[in-house]
């Protein structure tokens, strides 16, 4: 059974927890709980659980006390057997009601072909769930999930080495730093290393921070199905909000890999800590200056996915782009498609920036800045025209080989077509070269930046064939009727649901 049969079988079974009212997200939390004690089974690592709390003491138990037993097992594994249990099972409950599906959930999952999971690696079968929970819509996880294409892609570009700290303040379920070790296994013979190379590998190389709860139990499990089974209480994914002090917790990095939650602080409050220049209830421009300022060390490098509203929002907006191009190197911008995100019509970019070794040289540290669009008159993106590495194989060759943007670089990339596209009609920065300025590769001096665009860092020349004329939408009035049609049908279609409901108790 390949890695992809099993994810599909693995996902399948939620069907089986349907008739409980069961969530996708739900469903992948409660799928971590058995998965991971089927793991330790399989991969020899009982160490990890206390006697009587294993796969086969759960299997052993009367079908009509499985769900009891069950319970009892989540509740004592919260504060019993190895940290990475521990964090796994921290503040764990079930959302099963009925006996006979756990006691089918777990049979269904003890028949699976796990051998060959084995063989491939059981990190591609979990990270294969998370994306399959994050394509599934009805989730809600898809907003925030990164494709794996471009987490793989600025990897590559920022290149780890084994001297690296690589922190992800926003960790989510550990995309990027499994990435990271990925790349680094690839380069590198791991296995070889001595064992105090290898015990820095594993907690002094690895670190990042995530807010929500399921969530960091999800990641601690990918980093665990990875090899990466930190289990130590200051490395690998912590618990907290980085935009508080929690967040000192983090080491100085000298690799930043992230994405940012978009949205504003929730309560709209600012962050609390005291280690900032500016303060700002939105998320992104928080990060981007907590990065920059405080995170990175001299000499580091970033690769941050960001959306397009920090590349122009004025007031604190603005004084921390300039700033960040005060301080650091943002030698790289890539203004993204639309679509690779789940969530539809989000706008992000890839901001690419180095902060000099010598802590000293604080300032005019962004002389030029090369921007590649991506998105101008790329195909709608989704499953059946799915984002892969072939679109963005252009701007890695243009981007070249020095991860802090130093390979030598010539404007001009005529990738998917742009040669065709009509320029705007206030297209920025026209070069003599009239073909140049169909290029989906340009670069903007400091001082252009500055004169012409307010130090707004939305830079954009060509013109967008599938842009809706506003000349051309209906009227307004037209528009709310529309509107208000569709909501009517909705809450009429809920109402349905709710007697429906109502006849059933």
């Amino acid at each position: 059974m390949s890695t992809q049969d099993l994810i599909a079988k693995l996902w399948n079974l939620c069907h089986l927890l349907r008739d409980d009212g069961v969530t996708y997200h739900e469903y992948l939390n409660e799928l971590t709980f058995l998965i991971f004690l089927k793991m330790v089974e399989e991969t020899g690592q009982e160490q990890h659980l206390p006697e009587g709390y294993r796969w086969q003491d759960l299997k052993a138990n009367n079908p009509a006390d499985i769900l009891t037993e069950y319970k009892k097992l989540l509740l004592h594994l919260g504060s019993h057997g190895s940290l990475i249990t521990r964090s796994i099972f921290l503040n764990a409950g079930t959302v099963i009601r009925k006996p006979v599906t756990l006691n089918k959930l777990v049979s269904e999952i003890d028949k699976l072909d796990w051998y060959s999971a084995k063989e491939e690696g059981l990190g591609n079968m979990y990270e294969g769930l998370l994306q399959v929970n994050a394509e599934e819509k009805k989730s809600g996880a898809g907003q925030y999930f990164t494709p794996r294409v471009l987490i793989n892609a600025m990897v590559e570009l920022m290149k780890p080495s084994l001297d690296d700290v690589v922190v992800d303040p926003t960790a989510g379920t550990g995309g990027f730093l499994i990435s990271a070790h990925h790349y680094l296994k690839q380069h590198h013979d791991i296995a070889s290393l001595d064992p105090v190379a290898y015990d820095r590998y594993q907690h002094e190389l690895f670190f990042g921070m995530e807010l929500v709860p399921d969530t960091r139990r999800l990641a601690m499990m990918n980093l665990m199905l990875h090899d990466l089974a930190i289990d130590d209480q200051n490395a690998g994914i912590l618990y907290g909000d980085t935009l508080t002090e929690e967040g000192q917790q983090l080491p100085k990095a000298s690799l930043i890999l992230a994405n940012p939650p978009f949205g504003t602080k929730k309560g709209g409050g600012v962050p609390t800590r005291d280690d900032l220049l500016f303060y700002t209830s939105n998320k992104q421009l928080s990060f981007l200056h907590l990065m920059y300022h405080v995170m990175l060390a001299p000499g580091g490098r970033a690769a941050v996915v960001l959306p397009d509203n920090v590349l122009f929002e004025d007031g604190v907006g603005k004084q921390i782009r300039q700033a960040l191009m005060e301080k650091c190197n943002l030698h790289t911008i890539l203004r993204l498609p639309t679509g690779i995100f789940y969530a539809a019509g989000v706008k992000t970019n890839v901001l690419f920036f180095s902060k000099p070794a010598n802590p000293r040289q604080d300032k005019g540290n962004t002389q030029a800045i090369w921007v590649y669009d991506l998105r101008t008159n790329m195909p709608s993106f989704g499953k059946r025209t799915p984002f892969t590495e072939a679109y963005l194989a252009p701007f890695i060759r243009c981007f070249g080989d020095d991860p802090h943007g130093l390979s030598p670089r010539t404007e001009g990339d005529w990738s998917f077509g742009v040669d065709q596209v009509e320029l705007a009609e206030d297209a920025a920065h026209q070069p003599i070269d009239s073909r140049l300025a169909h290029s989906r590769w340009r670069c903007f001096s400091r001082e252009w930046i500055r004169d012409h665009k307010g130090d707004s860092l939305d830079i954009s020349w060509l013109k967008d064939q599938n842009s809706v004329d506003a000349a051309d939408l209906p009227e307004p009035l037209e528009l709310a009727n529309e509107a208000k049609e569709e909501l009517e049908t909705a809450l009429s279609e809920l109402q349905k649901l709710i007697t429906t409901l109502e006849g059933s108790l």
